[in-house]
């Protein structure tokens, strides 16, 4: 993806490609209501909501090259767009409620963005739904009885999922590897009333499917493995992957690699300098990095090789180039910065890496399944506090450990993190966020050596991810990612705040 956050830019862009589907093109009219006890409200300009939903309404992808003048663009081929902030009493800080128009065709629908780029609509024409965009899905709207449509479509090989949604008029929900086809229409239309039909792309990586299962969800499935003690959490991680995705073992080897390929580009692209106009920090991994050549820095090993790998993957997000949000954007430098640093310093070869990639992987699911990625939700914790967690366990499989060593690093990680907050300086993801990630990183490697040591976890880390998700729901509002608090509420952070706004950049 391109841009600040995941959770807003990333997100926002897969909910405007499904309003562009919906519409069929981009709209001539866009009306957004943000609550303004939520994130969005606050943020939607400077963390990269409009940029996302913008591009996404022109049809544009989350890594496409000109997503950051589509603001611009949309504006100049002739939408109008408004923005309007109220008290809606919506449940999700990340709701985005968008009203469209094209020719004589308007639509309403409600999504929310539940953090590292994964969404949920939640409502169409008003009609509740519950879409995340992992299938092929077309939209029926049928006037009268629609049993005898759900029942030529359930008889249908090349159809996952039918959902009906209301009566008389009512939505059928479809979804499939592909859509329903024109031919297959005609036939219903026969056995009932169909109206319009509206076909929506699938927009993640990694679609769902009808007889999609998971060999687990949690760690604490895993402690009852008498491999545990001995073999690697990457075994368990390719399990995982080669059955949700239904694929084999060299095709998910093969996307990980693909993965650090790109990961290791950000860190490329940082080291040799990067600039944008609406950012706050300057270019500084490539001093750091010829200070720690020099022998000019305390010696700091590895962690000064994390801590230059981390600050070019964040420059480079903050210039827009093409990043990894492992978990999120806001915190994409905690887990890849530390995990390439290491595979340098150990020379680790081409499937080591991937397994490691993996076993952090994982553990995101585990972190996703129970609790939450999004500091819209859970504050800075849910992110960075996640990335430390992911790296920690990977950094142990890189060091020859076992699956317990790396659930117990995990656990260390997560627990050094709770309670800690997202307060980013001037509404933009860049400071405290850089300190974060590098902080991140010094997090695991202390954690990975302590687990390798034999350290005592005591909490298992199931139980720490539901107190993460308890001190998630305990967080005031201002201290997730609102800049309503903490440090962006400070004297120097408001004059920040004030520059960028002089600048034209609020």
């Amino acid at each position: 993806m391109r841009g600040p956050s995941s959770s807003h830019s990333a997100a926002s862009v897969r909910i405007g490609l499904l309003i562009h589907d919906l519409c069929g093109g981009t709209p001539d009219v866009v009306e957004l209501d943000y609550d303004t006890q939520g994130s969005l409200a606050t943020t939607h300009e400077s963390q990269g909501t409009d940029m996302g939903l913008y591009g996404g309404l022109l049809g544009w992808p989350a890594d496409d090259a000109r997503l950051a003048t589509s603001p611009t663009v949309i504006r100049d081929s002739g939408t109008t767009i408004e923005v309007r902030k109220s008290t809606l009493n919506d449940p999700h800080p990340n709701t985005y409620r968008i009203h469209v128009r094209r020719g004589e065709e308007a639509h309403n629908l409600i999504a929310l963005s539940t953090g590292g780029g994964m969404i949920e609509v939640i409502e169409i024409d008003g009609f509740a739904v519950q879409l995340f965009g992992d299938y092929a899905t077309t939209l029926l709207h049928v006037e009268g009885d629609a049993s005898a449509i759900v029942d030529a479509l359930n008889e249908r090989d090349d159809v996952d999922a039918v959902v009906v949604s209301g009566a008389n008029p009512s939505l059928v929900v479809v979804s499939g590897q592909k859509w329903v086809d024109d031919e297959t229409i005609e036939d219903l239309r026969s056995h009932g009333s169909v109206g319009t039909v509206r076909r929506l792309r699938a927009v993640l990586p990694v679609l769902s499917r009808q007889d999609m299962s998971v060999p687990f969800s949690d760690s604490g499935e895993l402690e009852s493995s008498p491999l545990l003690a001995t073999a690697p959490l990457s075994d368990w991680a390719i399990a995982y992957e080669t059955e949700r995705g239904g694929v084999t073992e060299d095709e998910v080897l093969r996307q990980a690699g693909h993965i650090l390929e790109i990961m290791r580009r950000g860190v490329e692209t940082g080291l040799a300098g990067t600039e944008y106009e609406d950012r706050i920090l300057g270019w500084q991994s490539g001093r750091f990095a010829e200070l720690a050549e020099q022998k000019s820095l305390l010696d700091g090993g590895l962690l000064n090789t994390m801590i230059t790998y981390v600050t070019a993957l964040m420059e480079a997000k903050s210039a827009m180039e093409v990043i990894v949000a492992a978990p999120t954007a806001g915190s994409c430098a905690t887990f890849p910065g530390a995990l390439l640093a290491t595979i340098d310093s150990i020379d680790a070869d081409d499937v080591a890496a991937q397994r490691a990639l993996l076993t952090g992987g994982l553990i995101g699911v585990f972190v996703t399944n129970r609790s939450t990625f999004a500091a819209e939700e859970g504050g800075c914790q849910a992110e960075t506090g996640a990335g430390a967690a992911m790296a920690a366990a990977a950094l142990v499989e890189l060091a020859g450990g076992s699956a317990a060593q790396s659930l117990s690093a995990a656990s260390q990680s997560l627990q050094n993190v709770l309670g800690l907050i997202c307060d980013p300086v001037g509404n933009r993801v860049e400071a405290p966020c850089l300190g974060r990630n590098v902080t991140g990183a010094a997090n695991a490697l202390s954690c990975a050596n302590m687990a390798l040591a034999g350290y005592d976890h005591l909490i298992p880390f199931d139980e720490v991810r539901d107190a993460h998700a308890e001190v998630s729901r305990l967080m005031a509002r201002e201290l997730r990612c609102t800049g309503l608090a903490g440090l962006a509420m400070t004297p120097t952070a408001q004059k920040i705040e004030l520059g960028l706004t002089r600048r034209g950049f609020n």
